[in-house]
């Protein structure tokens, strides 16, 4: 058995969800299985290595391979002859088959799952070119094509696929039909590194210094995200300047690395006059997202994406009441644990906002549930899933 990891940390969500895989095959038994880490840069044996993972530098295709791939993908050719095909000329396809690899897992979008003869679960993480079109991000020239073709052919050539959600298990099919590679429910969890830091407060106390060279206020409302559009920080910088008006001490504690929305998003803080009142701290580190999540009054998530998100999940670990985006899978990934509200709406987000810097016991009993949640659905769990739907795989192909 073996995993691509082709992602590094600027890919968000996606990145965080191939820690989680990567942690969870390494508690597989060694002696029912051989785990392989396939990288194409070197990020990941680094990482591979803390885990007992090997790893291996997957081999590049070159010219002619790409060549005799495109012509067989163009061709009337059978499903199973155009991924022998792929196999024999590309050149991880031969990898593969020399490392007598039996499945292989694809958490990014990779052209491998489809186009190899060897067993493969890849991943659709979200549809929202479909269900979200409006966003550049999704909606930009040839991107909802691309997108297409890769999910496609990922729903009809892939051995199995993960999703994130009963939602996304609907919204495959709604899109791509109800025939294909069987579609396996995996939700997400947070990263080992989130546990990691849950028995670790001691760190605390080392990164109390950074805390104040950066300025972080006693009470903040947290939003860790990438500064695309659809994560919809314009509303809630309209809902934080409504909060400011009842607390003028309110502060709202932005992260994540720029994207298509932060000139809008610097633009807005100036217009509405929130430069005292937002603290924007670009990319962080693991330790230093784990210290704010752990003093942040909550986590406030107003994105139009999903079906979920892994930011919750982080969030109940270490203890962050949350309020999130009331759409598609969400609802049901966070349960009674966290307050809902229409991303649309700036009332709603800035309601949402109100109660959590007013109500101490609502924040309390939040947190509460957040931790019970978090224990019902873990990495042991995640883990088990996993071996599932490898299981499952494994005796499919056989």
């Amino acid at each position: 058995m073996a995993i691509y990891l082709g992602g590094t940390p600027s890919d968000g969500g996606t990145y965080q969800n191939a820690l989680s895989l990567v942690s969870a095959l390494a508690t597989f038994p060694a002696e029912e299985y051989r785990v392989l880490g396939y990288c194409r840069d070197d990020v990941w044996p680094g990482i591979l290595s803390r885990y007992g993972i090997e790893s291996r530098v997957a081999r590049s295709q070159g010219p002619a391979s790409r060549l005799v791939t495109k012509v067989a993908r163009e061709l009337p050719l059978p499903l199973a002859l155009r991924k022998r095909i792929g196999s024999l000329a590309v050149p991880f396809g031969r990898q593969l088959r020399r490392d007598d690899v039996d499945l292989c897992i694809y958490p990014n979008f990779e052209h491998y799952a489809w186009e190899l003869s060897t067993p493969s679960l890849g991943a659709i993480h979200d549809l929202m070119h479909r269900y979200e079109p409006h966003f550049p991000e999704v909606a930009s020239g040839d991107i909802p094509a691309a997108r297409d073709r890769l999910f496609s052919r990922m729903r009809r050539g892939a051995t199995g696929v993960l999703v994130d959600s009963e939602v996304g298990r609907r919204q495959v099919i709604e899109s791509y039909g109800p025939d294909g590679a069987e579609l396996h429910v995996l939700p997400y969890v947070a990263p080992a590194y989130i546990y990691e830091a849950a028995e670790r407060e001691m760190l605390d106390g080392e990164l109390d210094a950074w805390a104040d060279a950066v300025g972080l206020p006693p009470k903040y409302l947290l939003y860790p995200a990438q500064f695309w559009m659809h994560k919809n920080h314009l509303r809630l910088l309209e809902a934080l300047a409504r909060l400011l008006e009842v607390h003028p001490e309110a502060h709202l504690v932005l992260v994540g690395s720029e994207k298509n929305a932060v000139s809008a998003v610097g633009e807005t803080i100036e217009r509405l006059g929130l430069r005292d009142s937002v603290s924007i701290l670009g990319y962080v580190s693991n330790e230093q997202m784990a210290y704010l999540y752990r003093h942040a009054r909550a986590l406030v998530l107003p994105t139009f994406f999903g079906p979920t998100n892994i930011p919750p999940l982080e969030a109940f670990v270490l203890g962050c009441p949350v309020a999130v985006s009331g759409i598609y899978g969400m609802p049901e990934q966070v349960g009674d644990a966290a307050l809902t509200f229409d991303p649309s709406s700036v009332d709603e987000i800035a309601g949402a906002c109100l109660r959590l810097w007013e109500d101490d016991a609502l924040c309390d009993r939040l947190r509460v549930l957040g931790y019970e949640r978090a224990r019902r659905w873990g990495p042991p769990e995640f883990a088990a899933r996993l071996r599932e739907i490898v299981d499952a795989l494994s005796r499919g192909a056989k």
